[in-house]
């Protein structure tokens, strides 16, 4: 049944205010957790609607249309609510319109309006399979995760933007870092669990995009760029399927 007008600027003003309830939530480190949990799982998403579906159902893990679901050959459960995105809406755009926004493309957002998508939890049917059916298991050998480690660094020094390396650092505890005069990410041979050298690296990685020379966050304090860094690493080991929570 279609909203009025009325009643969608009502749950958007709910909404907004759930919003600022929900971030203020967020200072909490096992509720910040699940939340990047969900941007983990929702790494599609743009964080405008990663952050509504946290709002309307914090325990999601995979979201979809109602036809979505039906082709996976599940089906919502009679009185599920569903939970409401932003969908971009994308037109045709005339020569004119083209000139306007200067633009060769035929098609462009336009806008955007509110869709519905449900969680798995609210369907029933066929069981699914994710990624982590088939790596989850292999990946928490020793020799695999060392294998990806490798082949992260790899591929970060093929874009060349930023070197990593390997060197013994002297200060305990540290198991790398990000030198941001040479785009430099170190990281310590000495760390035996590969886990956590490859959550390492990851956590160097946020560094140097985040808070490199000349980059947005470059000049926050020490603890929100720790925080951020960490939360990079997080939500990167959780899209392969180790949990670093422990840790992080």
């Amino acid at each position: 049944m279609a909203r009025t007008k009325a009643e969608i600027k009502a749950w958007e003003h709910e909404m907004a205010q759930r919003a600022t309830e929900q971030l203020s939530a967020l200072a909490d480190t096992q509720k910040f957790k699940q939340y990047l949990r969900q941007n983990a799982a929702f790494h599609g998403y743009s964080v405008r609607n990663v952050l509504l579906i946290n709002m309307q159902h914090p325990n999601a893990t995979r979201v979809a249309g109602f036809k979505q679901w039906d082709k996976l050959g599940r089906h919502i459960r009679k009185g599920e609510h569903a939970i409401k995105i932003t969908m971009p809406i994308v037109k045709k755009l005339t020569p004119e319109e083209q000139v306007k926004y200067k633009t060769s493309a035929e098609r462009a957002i336009v806008g955007y309006r509110y869709g519905s998508v449900f969680d798995v939890s609210q369907t029933n049917g066929k069981a699914l399979l994710s990624a982590n059916d088939f790596i989850k298991e292999r990946l928490g050998d020793h020799q695999n995760v060392d294998r990806l480690y490798h082949a992260v660094v790899d591929a970060i020094n093929t874009e060349g933007h930023v070197k990593v390396s390997e060197s013994p650092i002297d200060e305990p505890g540290v198991r790398g870092f990000f030198r941001p005069s040479t785009q430099e990410i170190v990281i310590s041979p000495q760390e035996t669990d590969a886990a956590m050298k490859l959550k390492t690296l990851f956590h160097e990685y946020g560094h140097s995009q985040l808070h490199g020379i000349g980059q947005v966050f470059a000049d926050r304090p020490r603890a929100w760029q720790e925080a951020q860094a960490e939360s990079v690493a997080y939500i990167a080991m959780q899209n392969i399927g180790i949990d670093t929570g422990d840790y992080s």
